[in-house]
């Protein structure tokens, strides 16, 4: 058969796979932009404010006085949806408040107080919160393609650190319905100091780097090994005896790192006690799969046995069951915990490449068949 050789076909899968992890987030700098023209004072004297980049196109600029009034101004690229940067004890979204600012579909600006009783939408309360506006009125701004929140709190004592939540949702709230957010981010600004530094759920923090460890090893184990381990069993058993052990180290590696991501999950709960039911059941049902797998490849019969016909039958549906449940459940994750639209590209680019590699080698694998169909010599009668 002509065309690229599957050998080929899986390098550029590994390739590919490892390119669509990779992700570049970027930053810019508006600190340069003149407020005068568009805000009124005390938010358009750029000079009394101090401006600092604080997470991908987010730009806060600040200043406290010394009746403890923190004036702020949060500027980031706009295009519809709503901004919102949330004040909070432990770095956690429940329990803090959030000055969130939006432009409605007529143009109208809006800038709204809002207190997170909980983690679903009907629990993001408008107009309540433990911030206490000082006298000058909070006001949004639509300046180029930014926009921007400008307010004064008024605080008992000076603010120093300060867990400070930046958030943004795609949609536009409608009554005053904040919906969730598209991504989000938690740090630790000094606003005496003017720098910021990992919080509770930054980036480069525990817990929230042990909730990215946990999707990401899941994904590499669950979502990208096993399922190369599984096309190398089907569709390369003509290179016997290499498929076997490429197809059994693959598979190893892919159990112990997802296993690893179990781990990884049951910290996590310990820590933040979620309730993601769905996933938590889905997960261990997974693992008691793949548990089974690993003792059925420990009690394989021999290939002359009675049975063994039985025992491929159980491994190949049963290792299917493993993958099409795991890609739900990671797909689950992803949802459940708000992993933003990146974790969504990248982990669509993966399923697309594999689903995309499995339609290709499926159709060289019946070609392949038919061919050998067809060159078989026919039976021929020749008289007695």
């Amino acid at each position: 058969m002509d065309g690229p050789e599957p050998q080929l076909l899986l390098l550029l899968l590994f390739g590919a796979l490892s390119a669509s992890i990779i992700t570049v987030d970027a930053q810019s700098d508006g600190c340069e932009v003149d407020l005068g023209g568009f805000l009124h004072s005390p938010f358009n004297d750029s000079s009394s404010l101090t401006c600092r980049p604080v997470w991908n196109n987010f730009i806060l600029r600040y200043s406290q006085d010394p009746e403890n009034v923190l004036t702020v101004v949060l500027s980031t690229v706009y295009t519809s949806g709503w901004v919102g940067m949330g004040f909070s004890s432990d770095g956690m979204m429940v329990g803090s408040s959030a000055m969130v600012g939006w432009i409605n579909n007529v143009g109208k600006a809006h800038i709204k107080q809002y207190y997170l009783r909980g983690q679903s939408s009907s629990e993001v309360v408008v107009n309540e919160g433990q911030l206490k506006f000082a006298a000058r009125k909070p006001v949004v701004a639509l300046h180029s393609a930014s926009i921007y929140l400008a307010f004064q709190l008024q605080f008992e004592a000076p603010v120093t650190q300060q867990e400070i939540i930046f958030a943004f949702g795609t949609a536009t709230p409608r009554n005053f319905h904040l919906t969730k957010h598209e991504d989000k981010t938690s740090v630790s600004f000094d606003f005496s100091a003017g720098v910021s530094s990992a919080s509770s759920t930054s980036s480069s923090s525990y817990p929230y780097q042990l909730k990215r460890n946990h999707g990401a090893l899941n994904i590499f184990g669950w979502g990208v090994l096993l399922p190369i381990g599984a096309i190398i069993a089907r569709y390369f058993r003509q290179h016997d005896p290499l498929w076997f052990y490429l197809h059994t180290i693959i598979q190893f590696a892919g159990f112990i790192i997802g296993l690893a991501g179990v781990v990884t999950g049951i910290a996590l709960y310990d820590k933040l006690h979620a309730d993601v039911l769905s996933h938590r059941a889905l997960g261990i049902f997974v693992l008691v799969l793949g548990i089974l797998q690993v003792l059925a490849f420990f009690l394989k019969p021999d290939k002359d046995s009675k049975i063994r016909r039985y025992w491929n039958w159980y491994h190949h549906w049963a290792g299917r069951l493993v993958l099409f449940l795991a890609a739900v459940n990671i797909s689950v994750g992803i949802h459940v915990g708000s992993a933003g639209s990146v974790w969504k590209v990248c982990y669509g680019i993966d399923l697309a490449i594999l689903l995309i590699t499995v339609i290709l080698l499926e159709t060289m694998l019946w070609l392949r068949r038919s061919k050998k169909t067809t060159d078989a010599p026919a039976f021929q009668m020749h008289p007695t």
